[in-house]
């Protein structure tokens, strides 16, 4: 058979630099450590600074760099292990759970493709609850919990004021609910300004994006947008369907 067209392609200059930077931090760098500025970059491997970007934007993406606010690019560690999915019929990260953290909540209307999950009407109020996930110490997802209030008549004047304090009740009447399931997508985005913030990214940093439906009698229950940190996590599924986030240093030691 001939050689098809992809196979006779040469092989970028910026993913073969990215090779040799992969193996340079396995030798030359610490985890933590700050790389030299990009001139000293390129002139260390004879290559352009367009060329050096494309190669360390790669390796962002994949979890081996960070760029962080005021400090540049450094060497990151291993990602972190965090679950994120509970059974089918569970809700993720109920009221006592303390590695998710309320933030706020507010009333407003959601963005149209998460009307069109919910079932909602368009313009129609929705709780919008915000909340932190923290694993080892470090915030690693951002969420956005957008809950009808048909989901949760039972909300209390008191709780239903402002703040934490409205997150926390929306919450605690969610989570009385009976689920006959959820379904989930992943995928690779952007992130956007308040999220980048609160995760300690700069805007347009590679994030995963997981969006849930939990599903009700009724119809849907919620929609949960939760935006997590793609250098630091890794998501994967176990046989029984539940997606987690899983610790990468063993494979990243092999590889």
């Amino acid at each position: 058979m001939g050689t098809t067209q992809l196979e006779s392609v040469q092989e970028p200059k910026y993913w073969h630099l990215k090779t040799v930077l992969s193996e340079a931090l396995d030798s030359d760098f610490a985890v933590g450590e700050v790389l030299p500025n990009e001139r000293d970059l390129a002139a260390r491997f004879g290559v352009a600074r367009a060329t050096l970007r494309q190669a360390l934007e790669q390796l962002e993406l994949e979890g081996r760099l960070q760029r962080r606010r005021g400090v540049g690019t450094t060497v990151a560690p291993p990602r972190v292990g965090v679950a994120v999915a509970t059974a089918q019929h569970g809700w993720v990260g109920g009221d006592t759970d303390q590695a998710w953290q309320p933030v706020e909540c507010t009333v407003d209307t959601a963005p149209a493709a998460v009307t069109a999950l919910l079932g909602t009407e368009a313009g129609e109020s929705v709780h919008v609850v915000r909340r932190i996930r923290v694993a080892q110490g470090q915030a690693v997802a951002a969420e956005l919990l957008y809950v009808p209030t048909s989901s949760v008549p039972e909300l209390s004047a008191i709780e239903a004021s402002s703040g934490p304090v409205r997150a926390r009740g929306v919450l605690r009447e969610l989570h009385r609910l009976d689920l006959d399931g959820q379904d989930r997508s992943v995928e690779l985005g952007s992130a956007r300004a308040d999220d980048a913030k609160e995760l300690d990214r700069l805007p347009g940093a590679p994030v995963l994006v997981v969006t849930t439906r939990y599903l009700a009698t009724a119809g849907t229950a919620a929609v949960s947008i939760a935006t997590y940190r793609a250098d630091t996590c890794r998501l994967t599924f176990g046989d029984s369907g539940a997606l987690e986030i899983s610790h990468d240093d063993q494979e990243r030691k092999a590889s």
